[in-house]
């Protein structure tokens, strides 16, 4: 997953891509090789940059290669799944995403928030009454600072009020514009309230795990996928961001079954959920 740092990165050397094509015209057939070989290189950045979900996968699977971290386990050609085969069994197990973003950033009114929590253990029972297979939710929690966070929310605050003015001082406001970003601003508040009450400000990783069984590696990689299908069309009704997990990512879930990743570990390879 792509995160700020490296969107900063990546806009910082399209920036000066910009500035060498606009520049190389100056130079002649140099020039054009100049251009040749920054387009060339903004797409060997951008590939690395997808390399997880996107590149890594397609090399993978086109050359038939595979990643085995274990004996007698191996990820998938697709990279989307952990395959193990014990006594001519195959055992195939894939990862959902499951960040609860709809309650935090979708809800209008930050009361909305309260009312969606407490019918989602509703709508979880009703979910596990309908899924017939057995499967994990897995939640890994990172304490963070609270003078950290506390300065973050200040940040983003001061920037809301600045966008908030400029909008209301603008000649003709817009009022949809307006009510967004009054309800961004809403919400930061009332994280910082909650803070100011004591609360401690958590980094969140979630992601929903099944297993499949068959007696060839295709029929329990099609069993797996059945199976996360399924569960990605009842998690929806929780408002949950649910995506297929694919690439590395794959394989540091999986070893995250064995042990407790790291603070600089986990933050490191993940987008986390505050």
């Amino acid at each position: 997953m792509v995160d700020e740092e490296s969107i900063v990165y990546l806009a910082a050397t399209a920036l000066v891509a910009l500035l060498l094509i606009l520049t190389s015209t100056d130079y002649g057939i140099l020039g054009y090789v100049m251009v040749i070989l920054t387009i060339f290189g903004m797409g060997i950045i951008l590939a690395i940059n997808y390399v997880d979900f996107l590149v890594f996968p397609a090399i993978m699977k086109a050359f038939h290669l595979r990643i085995i971290p274990a004996n007698g386990i191996m990820l998938s050609e697709g990279n989307d799944a952990v395959v193990k085969v014990t006594n001519g069994v195959y055992y195939a197990t894939g990862y959902l995403t499951g960040n609860v973003y709809g309650y935090v950033f979708t809800s209008q009114q930050p009361e909305q928030n309260e009312t969606d929590l407490s019918g989602a253990v509703d709508r979880w029972e009703r979910i596990a009454m309908n899924i017939d297979f057995p499967f994990k939710f897995n939640l890994i929690t990172i304490p963070e600072d609270v003078q950290k966070y506390r300065d973050e929310l200040d940040g983003q605050r001061g920037y809301l009020e600045f966008q908030i003015s400029r909008e209301m001082n603008a000649t003709n406001p817009n009022t949809m514009s307006l009510e967004a970003l009054q309800r961004r601003m809403q919400i930061i508040q009332q994280r910082m309230d909650r803070v100011s009450a004591g609360e401690r400000p958590l980094n969140v990783v979630m992601y929903i795990e099944s297993t499949a069984v068959g007696v060839s590696e295709k029929e329990a990689l099609d069993a797996v996928s059945l199976q996360l299908n399924q569960l990605q069309t009842l998690f929806n009704a929780l408002d949950l961001s649910i995506f297929r997990v694919t690439g590395r990512e794959v394989h540091y879930l999986h070893d995250f079954d064995y042990r407790i990743p790291g603070e600089a570990e986990l933050l490191k390879m993940f987008q986390t959920q505050k």
